[in-house]
């Protein structure tokens, strides 16, 4: 695999099971390459763009450290579709944010407009189920588990369009939001490569696993949004902001800067929104959501000691978590 994209703290993950890690993880490029192709000229070379915009591919690594050394070709599936998945939220969010960019590149939508970027996110959750589907034993959990994240991403995104432009809403219930959008799909990810009883100690702790982790990575994420540069983050500083987006680091600030919450983020332009976010920057918010953040990686790394998990998962999962936090150091 191409380890262009793939953050510095990620790739020690991959150096450190060189044995199978890298050779699976390839296996997953290779059938998410072919998965996007061959569905029309216009669909597969827009999917195609997609793919090759690359990506961090945390979600397929979690899904193949969870399934182990042992695990073949339908933990190679899962991970595609994990990943075919998560490509589709971000062609259908970029569809509804009118989002030029992403990962420093023209979106779908920016290049070919917004009924094909539909059909073009349309197509990969398509993919992303079909391929599971014929993945053989125990196929009808995978789909259940991958279908019930998918479920959560859409009440997340439904949350986020409800309380968009609204100063007014609570860490609380931003938190609930990034469970729902974002962390669902690592506690997925985990969960479908384990093939452990979601019910049972093991399932539990790694579905606590991977929605702390995931929710630290929106955190993070969050920060950029307002710290930037565009050059690290593929998009203009305050991208959020000119969404409506009201994420913690605004929330905190604003409790700390009261006349934050008297900001029209409807008026906002791209030059106002900077100013934003270095008001938002100068109130020290982004310290707390980072030291948040790596808070629950340290939980979730404490819920690896449960019974279950064998000294490589351990030690790999346990880079995985970091990696989070160092990606955004």
């Amino acid at each position: 695999m191409d380890r262009s994209n793939v953050p510095p703290p990620v790739t020690q993950v991959l150096d450190a099971a060189s044995s199978w890690l890298p050779r699976r993880m390839s296996e997953v490029e290779e059938r998410l390459a072919a998965l996007v192709g061959g569905h029309g000229g216009r669909l597969a070379e827009e999917a195609g763009a997609t793919l090759a915009a690359g990506g961090k591919r945390l979600r397929p690594l979690l899904v193949l450290v969870c399934a182990g050394r042992e695990a073949g070709a339908e933990a190679v599936r899962a991970a595609s579709a994990v990943e075919l998945v998560h490509m589709a939220t971000l062609v259908h969010d970029d569809v509804l944010d009118a989002a030029p960019l992403r990962r420093g590149l023209p979106t779908v939508v920016a290049r070919a407009g917004r009924p094909a970027a539909t059909a073009v996110g349309d197509l990969l959750l398509s993919r992303a189920f079909a391929e599971l589907a014929g993945g053989g034993a125990g196929a009808s959990r995978r789909v259940a588990l991958l279908a019930s994240a998918s479920v959560g991403l859409a009440q997340g995104e439904l949350a986020q369009r409800r309380d968009a432009y609204d100063l007014s809403i609570t860490a609380k219930r931003y938190l609930e939001r990034c469970r729902l959008k974002t962390a669902r799909l690592f506690e997925c990810a985990c969960l479908i490569g384990d093939g452990a009883d979601p019910g049972g100690a093991e399932g539990e702790a790694l579905a606590s696993f991977g929605r702390e982790i995931g929710l630290a990575f929106q955190l993070l994420d969050d920060v950029l949004d307002v710290a930037g540069p565009a050059q690290r983050t593929g998009k203009a500083r305050g991208t959020d902001l000119l969404d409506g987006t009201v994420t913690l680091p605004l929330i905190l600030a604003r409790d700390r800067e009261p006349q934050l919450a008297e900001v029209d983020l409807r008026a906002l332009d791209p030059t106002t929104a900077e100013r934003i976010c270095s008001r938002i920057e100068a109130t020290g918010a982004l310290g707390e959501v980072r030291e948040d953040a790596r808070a629950r990686v340290e939980t979730a790394k404490t819920v690896l000691a449960a019974p279950g998990f064998d000294a490589e998962r351990r030690s790999l999962l346990t880079m995985v978590a970091d990696g989070v936090v160092e990606r955004y150091a």
